[in-house]
């Protein structure tokens, strides 16, 4: 109940009392140092004055002069001043005002005479006469038979005002704490300005609610840190809702691998059960028939075999990339060798111009992008001829001169088990996953392919190849 009952200012308003509260006792301590100071000066006048005078009195007296002549003769420099001699046993032997008898004290405890037989000199600014009931500025000098001159002035009006300090001062130091606070009153609401959008920022961030990177905060450090912590916090949100989106993609793509398995698999499986089935049940079935049958099973079995291959490989890639062993591979050994490959199994055209390249990569990857291109030309294009160029900065282009695609089917040519004629790819062996792997093959290596169809299919591609020493 206590803490429920308790004033709760704002930021700002904190910020601001503490601001002023320290401004004020600054400002405080500067007054009162500076007037006590200035009072200090002018007491300090006003003995000097004093003390050349009871100087002059302890030359004349030194010289054998009465003090009623001398005090009667130099006069004095302040008005109704009062003039007094003790001797060194405290006595008072005389005093200028004969309106009161001689005080009978013992005058060596007073301040001011206490510090000139110390000192030689002493002052008192503010203390009462028990003699004549009246408050007198004391400056006491010893004189060189001990003997004490002090003079008093007595505390009238115009030596109030004397002493009294400039009020001047005053007026300034208060106008400067006026200036003083509202300066920190507009300061301190600038502060508490990126404070209090912080403070939204937060409430929206646990409610949920959408924010925006571009919000307003004042051009300053606070301003800034404070600008800086948003924008992280949207950077990170967006990468985390795209990290929810990429797992999602993530599951959907592997039900979808997982459907389409299931879906080619089953054509392979039962073409070899059918053909098993009728060898069994049919002994007596001629050698030629029994020859096609066994080589319908050896074709549906190569097929199941790669299809498995394409399947290890993109898991690979989906689910352990980080995992896949990286080497530095000399790649222009790599597409030379895949090219006398399949140069012999097909009577179409391979050129290639590539210069001497290396890079960090996996060769298998590296191997399974060129190999399923080119068996793409050679199972699907119909081409005579394919070019295969490369520069120093790894910038592939690879094309034929087939029949190419037509544009309703170009966007989706990289997609898993994708098949523009489906009947004629399952009969050429393809799996449908060949260019799915060469995209994500380029893109462990650092790349993006891109396909266009014009007389021909070109594939375009980059691969982040080491750079020559120079």
């Amino acid at each position: 109940m206590a803490m429920a009952g308790r004033i709760r200012f704002s930021f700002h308003t904190r910020m601001l009392l503490t601001t002023l509260a320290i401004c004020w006792m600054l400002v405080g301590t500067c007054m009162c140092f500076q007037y006590y100071r200035e009072k200090s000066f002018k007491a300090s006048l006003l003995d000097a004055r004093l003390q050349m005078h009871n100087e002059r009195i302890a030359d004349d007296l030194r010289q054998g002069e009465h003090i009623d002549s001398i005090v009667s003769r130099i006069g004095v420099p302040v008005a109704e001043l009062r003039v007094t001699l003790i001797d060194i046993n405290g006595n008072v032997v005389f005093d200028s005002n004969d309106k009161t008898p001689f005080p009978a004290t013992n005058h060596n405890t007073r301040p001011e005479v206490t510090d000139a037989r110390a000192n030689g000199t002493g002052h008192a600014v503010e203390r009462f006469s028990e003699s004549d009931d009246v408050y007198y500025f004391y400056s006491a000098r010893i004189a060189d038979d001990g003997m004490v001159i002090r003079s008093a002035a007595p505390y009238t009006h115009s030596l109030a005002d004397f002493l009294k300090a400039d009020s001047t001062l005053i007026w300034i130091m208060a106008v400067m704490t006026v200036i003083m606070s509202l300066v920190s009153f507009f300061a301190t609401r600038k502060i508490s300005f990126s404070i209090k959008r912080l403070n939204r920022f937060a409430e929206k961030a646990e409610q949920g609610g959408h924010i925006y990177s571009d919000e307003a905060f004042p051009d300053d450090e606070l301003g800034n840190i404070a600008s800086n912590i948003v924008k992280l916090y949207v950077q990170r949100d967006e990468q985390h809702r795209e990290a929810i989106r990429l797992e999602k993609d993530k599951i959907r793509l592997k039900k979808q691998l997982t459907n389409n398995i299931n879906h080619e698999l089953k054509t392979p499986v039962a073409s070899i059960l059918v053909c098993l089935e009728l060898l069994n049940d049919h002994p007596e079935m001629e050698s030629k028939k029994k020859e096609e049958f066994i080589q319908r099973i050896h074709a549906n079995a190569r097929r199941l075999s790669a299809l498995l291959k394409d399947v290890s490989v993109i898991t690979r890639m989906d689910e352990g990339a980080d995992m896949i062993e990286r080497c530095e591979v000399n790649l222009s050994d790599i597409v030379t060798d895949i090219v006398e490959e399949e140069s012999l199994r097909t009577d179409m055209k391979i050129m290639l111009h590539m210069p001497m390249l290396t890079i960090n990569g996996n060769r298998q990857l590296l191997e399974s992008i060129f190999r399923n291109l080119i068996d793409n030309a050679i199972s699907h294009s119909n081409a005579t001829e394919m070019k295969i160029n490369a520069d120093e900065n790894g910038n592939f282009i690879i094309s034929d001169n087939g029949c190419g695609i037509s544009s309703e089917h170009l966007p989706h040519i990289f997609e898993r088990f994708y098949r523009i004629d489906k009947g004629r790819s399952r009969q050429s062996g393809g799996t449908g996953l060949g260019l799915s792997i060469v995209r994500n093959a380029v893109a462990f290596h650092g790349g993006k392919i891109e396909a266009r169809s014009n007389c021909g299919l070109t594939y375009t591609f980059q691969l982040k190849v080491n750079k020559k020493a120079t």
